[in-house]
């Protein structure tokens, strides 16, 4: 992977983060000069970014027609189950907004779980025009992540072989949860012109402190970008008193 440029932006509370995000966001899909392309997390943090992108403030701003959304891992469960990431933002951004039904993405999770990712990886290459990924030309214009206690991002868990994979676009992991999952690899994610991690809350600050002092070898900290990679954290997750 290239080098990257990593920075941490902090905010007071979430609330903030998330006005952030959404502004930084509309700016770059207005600023697009084609399809923008966004790899969605799920998690409970991203959630007020995706109503905030949805209410009055944003929907009628932000440029909908020419907005692709992808998603960087999912459970292998019916996008109608209450743990599907697809649901989650289905029910809090993609079903409230004027979202082109075209330019939503999911991840399959019918069949077999590693024929699903298959074929959610033949879909992103026919969408970047190739197999194999260039630097110069990133497959998404942002790329969200969240960070869980134990450090996993995506469903890049913690001792899972998924973590070494370099091939494969998109795997299933069958182990380390109690669901089998879905996520993109490591390439993929470094494949965008900005990946953004969304981290809130007091229970993220351990984690947190360790992924930013670089004494960490947890999967989100070993996410790297071809483009920006940048960090938006509350007070919270950053330890931090409130001012």
């Amino acid at each position: 992977m290239t080098t990257f440029k990593r920075h941490i932006e902090l905010f007071p509370d979430a609330a903030a983060m998330a006005h952030h995000v959404a502004e930084r966001m509309t700016a770059a899909a207005l600023a697009a000069d084609g399809p923008f392309r966004v790899s969605l997390s799920g998690g409970s943090t991203p959630k007020a970014l995706y109503a905030l992108l949805a209410s009055a403030a944003f929907r009628d701003r932000f440029p909908w027609p020419r907005v692709h959304w992808y998603w960087g891992d999912e459970r292998f469960v019916p996008h109608d189950h209450p743990d599907s990431n697809f649901r989650m933002a289905r029910e809090t951004l993609l079903g409230k907004a004027p979202v082109p039904p075209d330019n939503i993405h999911p991840i399959p999770t019918d069949g077999a779980p590693d024929a699903a990712a298959a074929r959610y990886a033949a879909m992103l290459q026919k969408t970047y025009g190739g197999r194999a990924l260039a630097p110069e030309v990133p497959l998404f214009d942002l790329t969200l992540l969240g960070i869980g206690e134990d450090g996993h991002t995506a469903s890049l868990l913690p001792g899972q072989p998924v973590l070494e994979e370099r091939e494969r676009w998109v795997a299933a992991v069958p182990h380390g949860r109690p669901e089998i999952r879905i996520t993109l690899t490591y390439p993929v994610i470094a494949s965008s012109r900005q990946v953004a991690f969304l981290v809130s809350g007091a229970e993220k600050s351990e984690i947190f402190r360790k992924i930013r002092g670089g004494d960490s070898q947890v999967p989100a900290a070993r996410v790297r970008s071809d483009g920006d990679l940048v960090w938006y954290a509350d007070r919270a997750a950053a330890g931090e008193p409130q001012p």
